[in-house]
């Protein structure tokens, strides 16, 4: 059952070929036998999950059917769930139980979806390897020694080892398609305002962006649907009509103009080059045409990430001070004290280095010669692809520059860690849609490919995501457990 897709596990439970009880149960033996070595979730909410079903089994036996009646899933535990501990990766809110839904929770609800727990995560988000939470770090699934990436690791962990059949995640800078590239799934980022942030704990509040991962284009196509829409509780969403992302997903496929930027090819592995190259092949060989295009500004992309999301971190970040809520230190004899303790034991290496740098970076003699030049390079990313979409459908390249690494091989170089998200944060800057599929191997380590849309074009990369997913079957790769 766990390797079966979320299309799939729908038919099942809609013909009573299998019960959301016995599904749900199968997830949850799988994640207690295999997830203590890959640590990819923070907390199983079992008996929740078996009410959940419960009631959901009750009303398809009164063919009462949801759009996602039954079907398990594992939510990033930066999602706020009422009653449910979220702790956003961090000692700060290690005993957080929130008294209200998140959006994207309440919408998955409504949808009949059965919540299996909370997953690992980088520390409020920020990092690219996972190593960073507070809980410990998340195991690749197709090799131990390396990282699943980040943020949302255990999300793209826990669907790739069949743990659950999708998952929720964040991506600021690249933390659902980095991970979905490094551990072999599908993992989609839609445009700023597509998905309500509504009790998404924040960490960089014009970057951040919910989405989903899975292992097909089509069941992500069927999820984002869900978890789409105007919400009046996010000044930052969008009223623009969501449309029916599933039935966009599997029509006819119409012929495809792509752009490869030259950019995203300069010093890039060999094995990575070539695995890309011949992904554009197959798409060249069916219905697909192919242009050169230039996205000089993208180089930039990093650079100008690591001012704003830091400046936007330190802002965000300033709540937790022991007093209101979050980790508070013992032994205190005064406020100054209270202050510092608090969020010097609360906040792991990683949080702090960030809240640093932002700071900084928004000080007094530091604003204009940092945030703002950011902000103006921010812009001519974003003005950059709109250009190239006047030219282009979709722009295509690597998702991340080399598959996994090993765990511990870059904790140390923090700018070599940033690195990794090269050639996805200009999607973030931009504001713009991209996703990420699997495309072939290194050293059977996953590679993925990045699909990058204009604004509120996610049909298209839908639709390219499920017509090459037709023609190869890389998306049916899975890493092997000894299932004994």
């Amino acid at each position: 059952m766990h390797n079966r897709t979320v299309t799939e596990l729908k038919e099942d439970l809609i013909k009573k070929n299998i019960s959301s009880v016995e599904l749900t149960k199968h997830f949850i033996e799988r994640i207690k036998k295999f997830d203590p070595i890959l640590n990819s979730f923070i907390s199983l909410t079992e008996e929740y999950a078996i009410n959940q079903a419960k009631k959901i089994d009750s009303e398809i036996a009164k063919n009462k059917i949801r759009p996602l009646s039954g079907i398990p899933i594992a939510q990033k535990d930066i999602f706020c769930m009422k009653n449910i501990k979220t702790t956003c990766g961090s000692r700060m809110l290690e005993n957080f139980i929130s008294p209200y839904d998140s959006t994207v929770a309440e919408k998955l609800n409504d949808a009949g979806v059965i919540v299996l727990g909370k997953t690992n995560m980088d520390e409020f988000a920020m990092g690219s390897s996972n190593e960073t939470s507070y809980f410990g770090s998340v195991k690749n699934p197709w090799n131990h020694d390396y990282v699943p990436g980040g943020s949302s690791g255990g999300s793209a962990t826990s669907v790739a080892a069949g743990l659950a059949p999708c998952s929720t995640g964040t991506d600021t800078g690249g933390s659902i398609r980095q991970p979905a590239s490094l551990c072999g799934v599908c993992g989609i980022k839609p445009t700023y305002g597509r998905v309500s942030r509504f009790g998404m704990i924040a960490f960089a509040s014009s970057l951040d962006q919910a989405g989903i991962f899975t292992h097909t284009a089509e069941d992500c196509s069927i999820l984002l649907t869900q978890i789409s829409g105007f919400d009046v509780k996010d000044s930052t969403s969008s009223k623009i009509e969501v449309p029916d992302y599933h039935t966009e997903c599997v029509k006819k496929f119409e012929p495809m103009k792509i752009g490869i930027p030259e950019e995203f090819l300069d010093g890039l592995d060999d094995t990575v080059k070539s695995v890309f190259s011949e992904a554009i092949n197959i798409l060249e060989k069916n219905n697909c045409s192919v242009k050169k295009i230039n996205l000089k500004n993208s180089k930039l992309g990093v650079s100008a990430y690591q001012v704003v999301a830091p400046a936007e971190c330190s802002s965000n970040l300033s709540r937790y001070d022991g007093i209101r809520f979050g980790y508070r230190s013992d032994n205190v004899s005064t406020i100054d004290e209270l202050y510092k303790k608090s969020r010097s034991q609360g906040f792991g290496k990683e949080v702090k280095r960030r809240i640093l740098i932002g700071t900084y970076a928004l000080s007094a003699g530091y604003y204009d010669a940092y945030y703002l030049k950011a902000q103006k390079i921010r812009q001519l990313i974003a003005s950059e692809f709109t250009e190239a979409f006047k030219e282009v459908d979709l722009i295509l390249g690597p998702t991340a520059p080399d598959s996994a690494f090993k765990l511990g091989e870059k904790t140390n170089d923090p700018i070599a860690m940033y690195l990794s998200d090269v050639f996805t944060v200009s999607a973030n800057l931009a504001g713009v849609p991209a996703m990420s599929i699997p495309m072939g191997f290194k050293n059977n380590l996953p590679l993925g490919l990045q699909i990058i849309g204009n604004h509120f074009d996610e049909s298209k990369i839908l639709s390219l995501a499920h017509h090459f997913q037709k023609i190869t079957d890389w998306h049916k790769s899975k890493p092997v457990f000894n299932e004994e």
